[in-house]
């Protein structure tokens, strides 16, 4: 992640204007016929795709029908004596057609919404990019954080931090380094890695815990020793870097950009920030999981955030507004710098636990999410996401099926 806010204003923010998707407003409209056949109860939902509908997206219109049933009162179940609800998304020349037949004993029932043509499918990529991946450390230790630093890898574990050196045959473990952590880790723990001053070592936040390492020029990365040390103050989620991108702006004073880091206190008890960050953004933040800096073409910049209520929200000129398109989104996400297209995308995760999870590039025009690349799948679930030094890649951990961890550079091809 690159930039940072600078000022110290905060107002309180008014409630988020309710904002919608490209599929709510059908998915809730056959949702409400359908509620008023079955009525209170339970429906085995079925979904077939014969339409232009992408695969990703036929996820995310079921877990809508599925949230919007529940919502009248209707409980998805695979229950004997449910009652089955099979949905059809079809389409021609003029018209989408969505069709539920519901089964309840030896009737059958049709309900039906029709959509216009193309307006409400969700935007073509923007920037026309591919995502690419490289696997460049496996592991049987969990993995909260990881940094590459010229033939170094630095991976954050949460009692250790290992270092890694690339050879001929690929990384090797050079040195292992003990935290000392002495309080219980909450479920889901995360950490933060970043280069320390100078480029000669490099600094790590986790749960109460800050610690420092350093090299002399004559010495090796085997010399390297730590210094760890309670603490409570609030990790850095933003700062500038070499990609020259890395300006926030400060929203007391309509555009005064500064190249300042930005941090944010974490629940230590939890596993998210709790939303009071340093330097203040002119509005207050509900507690997030991840924040990014993304470009503004009118304000400079912007702070993008994953709520712990899944809301994704856009902290801008001293609002906050919720984005749409962004529903499908995971709690992790992280600023690419690319060069593609409008130049910055945000890659998130899928929502979920999906035993195979993806990833995909969106850009944020304005309070709209628009996917850049089409998925790219990880073989297995996202368990950390961030952007790398120099703003150039992304460095993602992944639990795969074989309950190793595995650390993939995520970088971006221009189409």
């Amino acid at each position: 992640m690159v930039s940072a806010f600078a000022g110290t204003a905060s107002i309180a923010a008014q409630p988020p204007v309710a904002q919608t998707g490209p599929w709510d407003q059908p998915a809730g409209a056959l949702a409400e016929q359908i509620a008023a056949v079955v009525g209170l109860g339970q429906a085995h939902l079925t979904v077939r795709n014969l339409s232009t509908v992408r695969s990703d997206e036929l996820s995310a219109i079921s877990r809508l029908l599925e949230q919007d049933l529940k919502a009248h009162g209707v409980t998805t179940s695979g229950a004997e004596g449910a009652s089955a609800v099979r949905v059809t998304l079809s389409e021609d020349a003029r018209q989408r057609l969505w069709v539920a037949e519901i089964v309840e004993g030896t009737e059958t029932r049709v309900v039906m919404v029709a959509l216009p043509p193309g307006n409400t499918r969700t935007g073509a990529a923007a920037s026309g990019l591919t995502l690419r991946k490289q696997t460049v450390l496996t592991t049987k230790n969990p993995v909260l954080a990881a940094m590459e630093s010229g033939n170094v890898l630095v991976a954050v574990e949460p009692d250790a931090i290992a270092v890694f050196g690339r050879g001929p045959e690929g990384l090797k473990p050079q040195t292992l380094m003990n935290i000392g952590q002495k309080r219980a880790l909450a479920r889901d723990p995360r950490g933060v890695i970043m280069p320390a001053g100078g480029g000669q070592g490099f600094e790590v936040w986790l749960p109460g815990v800050e610690c420092t390492s350093s090299l002399a020029p004559d010495q090796t990365t085997t010399d390297w020793k730590l210094h760890c040390h309670e603490s409570d103050d609030p990790w850095p989620i933003a700062w500038p870097n070499a990609a020259g991108t890395a300006m926030t702006m400060n929203a007391a004073t309509q555009g005064n950009v500064q190249a300042r880091s930005l941090s944010a206190f974490y629940n230590s008890a939890r596993n998210y920030f709790t939303g009071v960050v340093s330097p203040g953004v002119g509005v207050d933040l509900p507690p997030f999981y991840s924040a990014a800096v993304i470009p503004r073409p009118a304000s400079g910049v912007a702070l993008l955030i994953s709520g712990i209520d899944g809301k994704v929200q856009l902290a801008e000129n001293g609002a906050l507004k919720q984005v749409t398109g962004a529903r499908d989104w995971g709690s992790d996400f992280a600023e690419l710098h690319s060069g593609c297209g409008a130049g910055t995308q945000i890659v998130a995760s899928g929502s979920g636990e999906a035993s195979s999870d993806s990833l995909r590039a969106y850009e944020v025009p304005s309070l709209e999410a628009v996917p850049a690349s089409a998925p790219l799948a990880m073989e297995g679930t996202v368990a950390a996401l961030w952007s790398a030094p120099d703003g150039m890649s992304v460095l993602a951990v992944v639990r795969n099926t074989r309950d190793e961890y595995e650390v993939d550079r995520v970088t971006a091809l221009c189409n």
